[in-house]
């Protein structure tokens, strides 16, 4: 009998630290009682409720919004970042633009955001934009935060490449822009995708940058539910936070799910490709090895 050693109670532990406060904030979502420390029995009242507060819908689907225009432009430019970072060895200032790609990751939000709101009030006065703080602002800003994310997932990824792959596409009369489009983004592929996914959840769970850099008729969700939480927690904030863990895991799962099928549709392409060239070595080294027709 194996023995329950303590690396598997720690591995126990952990997952029960991580996964158990959001079991317990699903099964509360569908207390019946408006008291949420006190269980009432099984009800989807709050579930039907979120469709009639348009206040805290209003601001999941802003977020929502958000995330997924910071996602968009973090990628563009943090890949950006880093194909200048990996691929272009010496120029003058790498040093200092390397570490202002770097700085927000080490950078308080607080410094950040505040920075940011001075940088918006400036600009508003000297060149009229922007009018007022909203959408595009804390896009702005999640985009700026976010970006240095993904310059260092996808520098790891770019560092790890084989070269020949692009230099003989180049040889062969490609264009940079074509080899970069066609050859280097699909080998790339996996840590754009963690990047754009990082970047969406960073995006929204931000709270901090967002309160600095939102205007009236902006609030985002961690905004709503810090708010409301300062009068108790209600119901609805957990039904709406079930259905964002809900959509989050869908979408973790199905993005598994199809990154394993092309995994493995590109491993039977090599194997087939492997053992279509050991049959041509085969037949190539039969006929050479065929003893000659003797002479007539």
């Amino acid at each position: 009998m194996k023995r329950f050693g303590f690396s598997k109670l720690m591995l126990v532990l952990g997952l029960l630290f991580i996964y158990l406060p959001m079991l317990i904030l699903v099964i509360y979502s569908f207390n019946a009682s408006k008291l949420v420390t006190v269980w009432g029995g099984w009800s989807v009242k709050w579930y039907v409720g979120l469709l009639d507060n348009t206040q805290l819908m209003g601001s999941v689907m802003r977020s929502l919004e958000i995330a997924c225009y910071t996602a968009v432009a973090a990628v563009a430019l943090g890949t950006l970042a880093a194909f200048v970072l990996t691929r272009v060895t010496r120029f003058k200032g790498r040093t200092l633009f390397g570490g202002l790609v770097t700085a927000p990751l080490v950078m308080p939000e607080v410094i950040t955001g505040l920075s940011l709101l001075l940088l918006f009030v400036a600009m508003a006065q000297m060149i009229g934009w922007p009018q007022e703080r909203g959408i595009v602002t804390i896009w702005i800003a999640h985009t700026t935060f976010c970006a240095a994310y993904v310059a260092v997932v996808v520098s790891a990824r770019l560092r790890e490449l084989d070269l020949s792959i692009e230099e003989a596409a180049m040889d062969l009369g490609a264009k940079p822009w074509k080899v970069f489009i066609l050859i280097t983004i699909p080998m790339i592929a996996p840590s754009l995708a963690a990047g754009a996914m990082m970047s969406f959840a960073l995006s929204l769970d931000d709270l901090v940058l967002a309160s600095f850099v939102s205007g009236p008729g902006s609030t985002t969700l961690p905004m709503e539910v810090f708010s409301a939480v300062r009068l108790g927690v209600k119901p609805e904030i957990n039904a709406v936070a079930s259905l964002i863990l809900l959509s989050v895991s869908l979408v973790t799962f199905l993005v598994w799910f199809f990154s394993r099928r092309a995994e493995e549709r590109r491993r039977r392409a090599i194997q087939q490709a492997i053992e279509e060239g050991a049959v041509a070595n085969a037949g190539q080294s039969s006929q050479v090895r065929r003893p000659a027709s003797a002479p007539v």
